[in-house]
Order: C-alpha cells, then sequence, then structure tokens
C-alpha cells in the first residue's frame, strides 16, 4: 500500500480572491447603514436636548413671569437642565421666548433641526 502526501494544503489564489471580494461587499452594504443609524441617533440627541431646554424655559417662564429667558440661566447643576452634551458639534441658541421654536443649527455641520414645543 502506498501512501501519497499532498503537500499543496491552503488555499488557491482565486479562493482567497472570492473571499476578499465577498468582504468587501459586505462592507459596502454595513457602513451606509451604520452611519443612517449614528445619523439618527445623533439627531434624536440633539431633540431630546432641545425637548430639555424647552422644558427648562418654560418652567422658568412660570416660576419668573417672563416671557424670555437666556441659556446661562437654564444650565447648570441647580438649575432647570443640568448638563447639555454636545453629540453632534451643534450650536444652540443663547435665548429663547415663550411661543416660538427652537431651531438647533450645525449639526454634524450641515444639518439644521427644528423643535416646536
Amino acid at each position: 500500500m502506498k501512501i501519497t502526501s499532498n503537500k499543496n494544503k491552503g488555499f488557491t489564489l482565486v479562493e482567497i480572491m472570492i473571499v476578499v471580494v465577498i468582504i468587501g461587499l459586505l462592507a459596502a452594504m454595513a457602513i451606509p447603514a451604520f452611519q443612517k443609524v449614528r445619523t439618527n441617533s445623533q439627531d434624536k440627541a440633539v431633540l431630546n436636548n432641545a425637548r430639555q431646554l424647552s422644558a427648562g424655559a418654560d418652567q422658568y417662564y412660570l416660576e419668573n413671569g417672563v416671557s424670555q429667558v437666556v441659556i446661562s440661566l437654564l444650565l447648570g447643576p441647580t438649575s432647570y437642565v443640568k448638563a447639555l452634551n454636545s453629540v453632534a458639534q451643534e450650536s444652540y441658541p443663547t435665548g429663547f421666548s415663550q411661543g416660538t421654536t427652537i431651531t438647533i443649527n450645525s449639526v454634524a455641520g450641515v444639518r439644521t433641526i427644528t423643535y416646536a414645543p
């Protein structure tokens, strides 16, 4: 009985190229989906910040009998909004007026989000 050994163990170049192409296709499908989820997450976080600012401004209006407030009076450890975490380098308005919408500019540098209380 003759025993033969196969010294050519491993993958061929064609098999490796097919695997690389499949991985590339999977990455091409996954990256846009990840970016969309990230954008939606940022938008929801910014809207939540706007909602908190609006609620804090409303509470300030009720307690002080005014119709305008600056953001510095709303933020702080003992104020209406404890912390305002920026998630996409957005810029918030410096003042709020009762009954007006809140527009947040430069969300991730390209988007603008408006919150109507």
